[in-house]
Parts: structure tokens; C-alpha cells; sequence
């Protein structure tokens, strides 16, 4: 291997975790010797080719090279294997700007990634690799670089995306964003679920689909991981995506496991061994398939900026800082019905409780106040919103979900209290704001005594959550979000009603929403959410039924928000629509 090619980074170990190495490349590098270039054939490549974290003079490539066959992982793993990299302006490769010979080897799964350096901003890329010995070659790559300030641009273009279920369905909203004419694709987590053969995400589809998971069970070592990315990264519209476009990644909880924080998660059982191990293995893997731009594997918080127009902060609110959810079972008396308003309220407001942590809430201020560009833009997992609903209503949501998730199916008395009382406050509340002067204040009482429905959420850390307002200092703000697949639009406002900025939310690639865990039948969903738009005060739009990304455009003086679904998650043929356009100045 031609090691005067590269600048190797060490492997950065952090509590005995060993981080994917990433190779840098500059333009200084010496010319590869290789003309011409065989015939060669596609094989071994079976993962695909991506790239990720685009800058304005670099972009990271990605492959992963099977030695042998698919099989090769339950066979013995080769020494290391050789391959050349071509990074071009044109996709025949007639004008080669950078090109590379690597080793892949057993110890990152046979993964390679290589930032490539010294490019021109705001240009376009192809690049590709191949292996001389077995005469095989990737798909070609397409890559971009950011805009630099003085770059005239007019528009960003994003395409939003997260919760993808392997299970649950085909990955048709990936083909529709590796075919739109988006910039850039923002994975906002749960890139992949960890649940095992029959679980979470299973439905009449996954057999007939082949879509069972890989391994079968619950994966928890570092083979169990590697090969369920190896399964997602096996489907054709994840691979066409990130074939297409550059991708900016965050992980949520179930590249890990199912709601966790940095000491534990409520997927993960003494029985399971060691967390700490589990949450280390896990982000190596993340690190192995996902690479990211970073000094330290546990810290993915980084700033994109896409010319004078946005800076992009992405940000870690599940892992690395987070406290440990608190939950209303730890206020509620099941014997009484009764909550400890009080002691709920104390725990809520708990200055010392924190979705970041100290550091990345400092880094994040930092990054905040050094920006000059028109928008400040959060890439992160959980709503934002203030999504308050009444008491009333969530007591008996809570119980639908408890019902559906024992016993597979809602009973018609458990259905009708719900649909009952649903109604009931969307009609008190509409009279409410219409100014009906005759509401008793019974009635009053029963839509103004509300609770934050998702405490999984900034909705859980409520001092925080003001603490960030805080330090946009009057800044333009959009925040994009994930993790609950349905589309959800929110006004932020800080504790003293002031707006902030804007909240866009994006459904899931195939994950299902409130219409599976809450048991809306399909003639009742616009009732649904016209009810949730009525009673949540702060919230503009929803969707809670379909599937798709969201597209966000923006300009130097507006964010326009565009969400996509995919009519069916079921079979390949899909359309495409536009369920809702939205624009902030």
C-alpha cells in the first residue's frame, strides 16, 4: 500500500472503545500509478458506496468490500484487502481530481471511509472504488461540496428523514429522496432498530416482504450489530440514497436500544450484561457504517454551514448527556386515579436536569453566537414543541396504548371513552376560542388542565429547553425533528409566550405512528388530528398516518416547509405527494 497517499488518524480509543479510523486525504497526495484502469466487473461491494458530512472544501466516502461472497462473515475473514479510490468531476472519470489506494481489514468489518480534503466549494463529485485483485468495482458515488460564504447561491435544499423499521415496510421514501433534487439528506436517527425476529415493527407484510430482521434476536454483540447494518444496507433504496446524495447523520435511541440515556435505556436489562458495553459496541458500529466527521466517537454534535444562508447544529439529545426520562408511573396513584401535581411539577422543573450536557450545551452556545449566517438550524431527535393536551385526554390515551400493547387489539368500551372524550374537549375548546361566553368554568377546567404528552421529549427537560432559547439572542431559528414518525408542525415559544423560532418535524421512513399505537382507524385520522390541532395550543399541523420525509428549502429570508409521503410502504410502485407547504420568514 502507497502510505505516502495518506495522513492516518490514530485510532481514538475512549473507554476501551476503538473508533473506525478515517483516512484523510489532501491534495498533495501523490497521483495513484494506475492507467488504465482495468475492465472491471460490479461485485463485492454489496453495501453500496455513501458519503457524509460535506463541507465546503471536503466530504467523507464510504464503502464496504466482502471478501469472497455475502457469506464470508460465518466463513474466516482475510488478512486485509487493498482498494483504489477515484474521486472525478465527471462521472467517466476523464478528469480524476483525487485518487488512493487503502487497506479495509476483519477489525472495522472491511469498512473504509476517507475524507477527502482540499475540494472546491459548491462543486459536484463522483468517486468510486475497486478492488485490481478481483477485478471488481462500486456503483459510482455522487457527492457534493458545501457553499463557502462567497459562493452565490440561492437556495439550501435538505431532504429531513428518520425512523426507519426494516421490518415494517420498504424503504420507497429513500428512493424518492435519492431522486429528488435535494442538496443534502439529514438522518435524524433510528437509522436502525435493534428489536429482534417478530418484534417491534413486525406486521402482515414483513414475511411475504422478506423483511424479517437479521439477526433474529434482540442484538446486542458487536457481530449481532454488524450485521443488522449490513441487512439495512442491503436494501436498494437505501443504497440508491446514499449513492445519490451526502448524508449528515445523528443517531436517536435505537441505534443503541429503545429509549435510552447515558446510563441505561428501558430496552436493556441486567439480564443483557453491561450497558456501558452494549451503548461502546454499538457506537463503534455507528462509527463503522456511518462515519462521522468527529475527535471523539461519543461526540456527534457538530455545525454544518451551508454558505451565508444556514448554519446547521446537530445534535446528540439521546445519548451522551441525557437524564434519565421521568415518567408519570412515578406520580400516579393507580388506587385514587390521583396525580402528585406537585411533586410532578418539581421534577419537571429540575434546574439540574439536562438533554445535552454541560459540554454540549457550551459548545452549542458557542457555535450559536460565532454564526453569522441568516438561519440557525437544530438537526436533532425529539420535538421541541410544547405539546401540551388535556389531563383528561392523556389518562385515557395512556390506557389505550397500555390496552393495545397487552392485548393486541382495543376494546369497543376502551375505544368509545376515548372517542367520547376527544370530542367532547375538541367542541369545549372550539367554543373556548371563539369566545363562547356560556362554557361553565367546569368545562373550562377540563381543556386548560394539561400535561406534556411525551416526557421522552424537550417537553421533559423544561428548564433546559429555555436555556436554549436563551442563546439564539434574537437569531432566526428553525428546529427539525424526528423520533415520533408523524409530521408534526409547532410555533416555539419561550416560558413567557415570546415565539423563538419554528419547529418541522418529520414523519418516518416506515416506522408506524399514532394510527398503529393508538388504534385510529383510517376514517378516524382527520378527526384525530383536527382534535390535536384544536387542543395543543402551539401546534399548527400533523399527520399521523402516512409515511414519508420532509423537504425544507431555504433562502436567506425564508425556511419553506415541504412534507412528503409515500402512499404505500407495502409494495415497490409508490406516488409521491406533497401532504403540506409551509412558510416561515
Amino acid at each position: 500500500m502507497n502510505r505516502r497517499k495518506f495522513f492516518e488518524k490514530s485510532l481514538l480509543a475512549t473507554g476501551g472503545l476503538m473508533l473506525a479510523p478515517i483516512y484523510v486525504s489532501c491534495d498533495n497526495d501523490d497521483d495513484l500509478p494506475i492507467t488504465p484502469i482495468p475492465d472491471l466487473v460490479t461485485d463485492n461491494f454489496f453495501e453500496g458506496v455513501g458519503s457524509f458530512d460535506p463541507t465546503n472544501t471536503s466530504v467523507i466516502i464510504w464503502t464496504r468490500f466482502t471478501p469472497g461472497s455475502k457469506a464470508f462473515a460465518k466463513t474466516s475473514p482475510v488478512d486485509g484487502i487493498t482498494l483504489n479510490w477515484q474521486v472525478a468531476t465527471d462521472k467517466a472519470f476523464e478528469n480524476v481530481v483525487r485518487s488512493g489506494e487503502i487497506g479495509t481489514f476483519e477489525a472495522n468489518d472491511y469498512t473504509v471511509a476517507i475524507d477527502v480534503q482540499d475540494l472546491s466549494s459548491n462543486a459536484k463529485f463522483y468517486y468510486r472504488f475497486f478492488n485490481i485483485e478481483t477485478k471488481t468495482v462500486s456503483v459510482t458515488g455522487e457527492t457534493i461540496t458545501l457553499p463557502d460564504v462567497g459562493d452565490a447561491v440561492n437556495n439550501i435544499k435538505l431532504a429531513v428523514c428518520s425512523c426507519a423499521n426494516y421490518a415494517a415496510g420498504l424503504f420507497n421514501a429513500y428512493g424518492a429522496m435519492a431522486n429528488s433534487d435535494v442538496d443534502v439528506i439529514v438522518h435524524l436517527g433510528d437509522y436502525i432498530y435493534e428489536y429482534g425476529e417478530g418484534e417491534y415493527g413486525t406486521n402482515e407484510n414483513t414475511v411475504a416482504l422478506d423483511r424479517v430482521h437479521e439477526p433474529a434476536n434482540e442484538i446486542l454483540s458487536l457481530e449481532d450489530y454488524r450485521e443488522r447494518y449490513r441487512q439495512y444496507r442491503s436494501d436498494k433504496q437505501l443504497q440508491l440514497a446514499h449513492q445519490k446524495k451526502p448524508f449528515i447523520c445523528v443517531w436517536d435511541d435505537h441505534e443503541v436500544t429503545n429509549d435510552a440515556y447515558k446510563d441505561g435505556a428501558e430496552n436493556h436489562q441486567e439480564s443483557e450484561g453491561s450497558y456501558e458495553v452494549r451503548k461502546q459496541t454499538a457506537i463503534q458500529v455507528y462509527s463503522e457504517f456511518l462515519p462521522v466527521r468527529t475527535t471523539d466517537p461519543s461526540k456527534i454534535y457538530r455545525t454544518f454551514d451551508f454558505g451565508a444562508i444556514l448554519s446547521l447544529h446537530m445534535l446528540d439529545t439521546r445519548i451522551i448527556g441525557r437524564d434519565k426520562q421521568i415518567s408519570y408511573n412515578d406520580f400516579f396513584d393507580f388506587t385514587t386515579g390521583a396525580l402528585d401535581g406537585e411533586a410532578f411539577q418539581t421534577a419537571l422543573l429540575n434546574p439540574g436536569r439536562t438533554l445535552l450536557g454541560a459540554d454540549q450545551k457550551q459548545w452549542l452556545s458557542g457555535a450559536i453566537s460565532a454564526s453569522s449566517a441568516s438561519w440557525q438550524v437544530f438537526g436533532q431527535q425529539v420535538l421541541m414543541g410544547k405539546m401540551f393536551m388535556p389531563a383528561e385526554l392523556l389518562i385515557l390515551l395512556g390506557q389505550v396504548v397500555a390496552e393495545i400493547g397487552a392485548a393486541g387489539t382495543l376494546s369497543a368500551e376502551t375505544a368509545a371513552r376515548f372517542q367520547g372524550s376527544l370530542a367532547q374537549l375538541t367542541e369545549i375548546k372550539g367554543r373556548l376560542l371563539a369566545g363562547d361566553v356560556t362554557l361553565t368554568t367546569e368545562e373550562i377546567t377540563r381543556v386548560r388542565t394539561v400535561l406534556p404528552y411525551n416526557l421522552d421529549a424537550w417537553d421533559g427537560y423544561f428548564t433546559e429547553r429555555e436555556q436554549l432559547f436563551e442563546m439564539l439572542n434574537g437569531k432566526k431559528m428553525v428546529c427539525l425533528a424526528g423520533d415520533t414518525h408523524n409530521a408534526w408542525h409547532n410555533v416555539l415559544k419561550n416560558a413567557g409566550g415570546d415565539e423563538v423560532g419554528m419547529e418541522f418535524a418529520t414523519s418516518s421512513v416506515t416506522s408506524p405512528g399514532f394510527e398503529s399505537f393508538a388504534g385510529i382507524e383510517s376514517d378516524q385520522v382527520s378527526g384525530f388530528e383536527f382534535s390535536l390541532q384544536t387542543l395543543i395550543d402551539d401546534l399548527q399541523y400533523t399527520d399521523t398516518s402516512r409515511r414519508g420525509y420532509l423537504k425544507m428549502i431555504f433562502t436567506s429570508g425564508t425556511a419553506e416547509a415541504q412534507w412528503m409521503f409515500i402512499d404505500t410502504i407495502a409494495q415497490e410502485n409508490y406516488t409521491e405527494t406533497v401532504g403540506k407547504i409551509v412558510s416561515y420568514s
